[in-house]
């Protein structure tokens, strides 16, 4: 039997995004839902589920439930607040698509809101947070472990010493996203980025430069999820759900330098043995990657590169405009815009549209997208297109 879809996508919106301060989290998130219900061509009656995730860098309620009354809504059938880092936005289809299936809602909006850029544009200050990596009470701060970088910069350096990788790699995958971002209205870094000039910027962490790391903005982006059948009626090109999955793993597996499958691997195959297809179908991946490393470790991860053989693929430009594997078309994290967990989906959403533009690949068919929290700790995953069926 050919594979139906789970669920559909009927709605995408924006709030601004910008590097500036321009309003709180919970004004961010409302106007984006404004944004999404309007290009779904639903009305505010027909929601029925409200799904929230804010980063853990902005105040425990900054993004509240109490946003369903912001947005006028009714009585609900669906509502919470996410969290599970990296990995939380695609959670929130997940949860969205299960509730339809099983008759617990009809159309579930999702939203996730940030505004770690203050006044004097220091995002970097956002992100200086005690680790805790090794779970001792105290231990990483006193020793320097600060912040998400410095943990990613480790498992960076041992990936990188075991497979041995090095910097032109790196410099290769900052490269192809700002290649992306070039042709992408909203991406906040639209400057040609030459290699000398990869390597003419300050590092953050070794290995990591500061073109390695992600691009905070203030910003929030939102989407509808309703019924596959229901989808085909919207006002907009429908974007299917055929495959969900996740895998949650210890930190013992953030080193990636063994052959074990790992979290995010049995992530990805979950998502594409229910959607009924091979990794060698995928033909667009939009991956998480607040680092330019964790690039390398979802290809291998989705089963489209060997261990240790994608630093090398990204380096042939496989990766960028005109290569085999469009990854990351919307700039990424990296030169894009740093949205969390939103920030593939969306761009999936508008390659899946065939939204695009000057950046639209010519093969949408089957996009593969991934969310990742903690260090290589929290994974989930979807396989989206824009057709109903995948036989």
């Amino acid at each position: 039997m050919p594979n139906q879809a789970l669920s559909a996508i009927t709605g995408l919106g924006f709030s601004r995004l910008s590097r500036e301060p321009i309003g709180s989290p919970r004004s961010l998130a409302l106007s984006a839902m404004r944004a999404a219900v309007i290009d779904s061509g639903l009305g505010l009656s027909e929601i029925d589920g409200l799904l929230l995730n804010q980063s853990a860098q902005i105040s425990g309620d900054a993004v509240p439930l109490k946003l369903r009354q912001d947005l006028g809504l009714g009585d609900i059938r669906l509502h919470a607040s996410i969290d599970s880092k990296g990995a939380s936005v695609i959670q929130m289809l997940q949860m969205a698509t299960l509730a339809i299936r099983h008759g617990m809602a009809n159309a579930v909006l999702c939203v996730f809101s940030d505004t770690p850029v203050g006044s004097d544009s220091n995002s970097g200050a956002s992100y200086v947070n005690a680790s805790a990596l090794t779970g001792i009470e105290g231990w990483d701060q006193q020793y320097g472990l600060i912040g998400a970088v410095a943990n990613y910069a480790m498992a960076a350096q041992r990936y990188m010493s075991h497979y041995g990788s090095d910097e032109r790699h790196l410099g290769a995958y900052a490269i192809s996203c700002r290649n992306w971002a070039l042709h992408n209205p909203m991406a906040q870094q639209r400057e040609p980025l030459s290699f000398e000039q990869y390597l003419a910027s300050r590092f953050i962490v070794e290995p990591f430069r500061i073109l390695d790391c992600a691009l905070p903005i203030n910003g929030a982006a939102a989407f509808i999820v309703t019924d596959a059948v229901r989808a085909r009626t919207g006002v907009r090109p429908p974007v299917y759900i055929h495959g969900m999955g996740q895998c949650h793993g210890s930190t013992d597996q953030w080193a990636h330098d063994r052959e074990e499958i790992t979290a995010g691997a049995r992530s990805a195959s979950a998502s594409l043995q229910m959607a009924g297809i091979a990794p060698a179908a995928v033909t667009c991946c939009q991956i998480y990657d607040p680092f330019s490393i964790c690039a390398f470790v979802a290809l291998e991860d989705f089963g489209l590169c060997k261990k240790g053989e994608a630093p090398d693929f990204v380096l042939d430009g496989q990766t960028g405009p005109g290569g085999t594997m469009p990854v990351s078309t919307g700039g990424g994290h990296l030169s894009g815009y740093y949205l969390q967990g939103m920030t593939p989906i969306a761009e999936a959403i508008i390659q899946a549209r065939g939204d695009g533009g000057e950046r639209q690949v010519a093969a949408n068919d089957v996009i593969l997208v991934n969310g990742s929290g903690g260090l290589f700790e929290h994974h989930a995953t979807v396989v989206l297109s824009p057709r109903r069926s995948l036989a």
